[in-house]
């Protein structure tokens, strides 16, 4: 799907949230990546192949 110059990571990839947004809804708090994947705002995501993706979570160190 991507034909940007280098490729952006592809959908499999673990860092695949870092490709090229090519359309964004953020009223509805979503975007399409342009290796398939629909990233949300919560950082969560659906893969082409349906696959789920968790939020990605920071953990908190109580002082």
């Amino acid at each position: 799907m991507c034909q940007h110059k280098p490729p952006c990571p592809p959908s499999t990839a673990s860092d695949a949230q870092q490709a090229r947004c090519v359309a964004s809804h953020p009223e509805q708090g979503w975007s399409l990546l342009c290796n398939g994947v629909l990233a949300f705002e919560d950082t969560g995501a659906l893969t082409p192949d349906g696959g789920v993706r968790d939020p990605h979570r920071m953990s908190v160190k109580a002082a």
